[in-house]
């Protein structure tokens, strides 16, 4: 295994779920690397400075891609965040690792490796978070595995807003690898978005995601936990919906030539018709009224822009 993927280990003395954290899946957001590094430094401190500090379970924090962090890009040959399809596993899985592209060296790596945290800690649960930044301002979010409804739990316990419908619209993203079904124990999967890659708080807001998760899933205890963090997440989430889902993906190749107009924040209001970008063939307009997400600021990737829509009664 490659040295630099564990970013660090954390066991406590308490039995208790195994909690995976992975930044850098793409190579240009550093904010949940750093965010990770740094609660494993205030985990090892932290029963010096509280004796009476207990930790359940076992954390581990991993850097997806290392070839892409290394260069500052989103990816090397693809997109990383788009190849844990079940085909793309499978071959992964068999072929011969001299003959990968840099993201399947990745994903064969990174699977390899939590495969035999697994099988050491043997745990009853896993619990896996991906942390993200986006290239636009706005709001903090969450994405969950819909078919989970323990993840769309973790995801309101995380205070942020719980976009649905994203993992299921985008194939081959972290969370349709990281189940149950693939892991072979309990497994409950969440996405964080901490903000745009620039900003500073994006790794205080990543910092407070990941432990309001400790705390959701019992590896520590509430007296343990500052209520700076909840604080933090909550004021960055004012006003925004608690939960909304996917109405419509802009899907783009290199090809197209797509330039999103500038300025456009995360769950600004668009309205129908609207002109949002344009591309070779012309001007693109949004096709229905609701809250532009991930409108696409960087050279690379696929996503042009999302529109979501409030789900008021849920």
């Amino acid at each position: 295994m490659h040295r630099d993927r564990l970013i660090c280990s954390f066991e406590g003395p308490e039995r208790g779920p195994l909690l995976i954290c992975l930044g850098g899946v793409h190579g240009n957001e550093l904010a949940g690397v750093k965010a990770i590094d740094l609660v494993g430094k205030m985990l090892e401190v932290e029963p010096i400075t509280n004796p009476d500090f207990q930790y359940s379970g076992k954390f581990i924090g991993l850097r997806g891609n290392l070839h892409a962090l290394r260069a500052g890009k989103r990816f090397i040959d693809k997109d990383m965040n788009r190849s844990f399809t079940r085909e793309n596993i499978a071959k992964v899985r068999a072929a011969d690792i001299t003959t990968f592209d840099a993201e399947d060296f990745e994903i064969r790596e990174l699977i390899d490796l939590v495969d035999r945290e697994i099988a050491d800690y043997q745990p009853e649960q896993v619990i896996f978070m991906d942390l993200h930044t986006t290239t636009a301002k706005g709001g903090i979010f969450c994405i969950t595995n819909d078919d989970d409804p323990k993840s769309v739990r973790l995801a309101v316990d995380l205070r942020a807003p719980v976009i649905k419908g994203i993992a299921k619209g985008i194939q081959g993203t972290t969370l349709e690898y990281f189940t149950t079904e693939n892991l072979k124990v309990p497994t409950t999967g969440v996405v964080f978005e901490a903000g745009q890659h620039e900003e500073k708080l994006s790794i205080n807001r990543s910092i407070a995601a990941i432990i309001n998760c400790m705390s959701s899933i019992g590896a520590v205890r509430p007296q343990d936990v500052e209520n700076q963090h909840n604080y933090l997440l909550i004021e960055y989430s004012k006003n925004l919906p608690k939960v909304a889902e996917l109405i419509k993906w802009h899907k783009i190749s290199a090809s197209d030539n797509f330039q999103m107009l500038p300025n456009f924040q995360n769950f600004q209001p668009v309205k129908k018709g609207e002109l949002l970008a344009y591309d070779k063939s012309g001007p693109i307009y949004a096709p229905d009224a609701g809250m532009l997400l991930m409108p696409k600021y960087q050279e690379q990737g696929d996503d042009g822009f999302f529109i979501i829509s409030e789900i008021r009664d849920y």
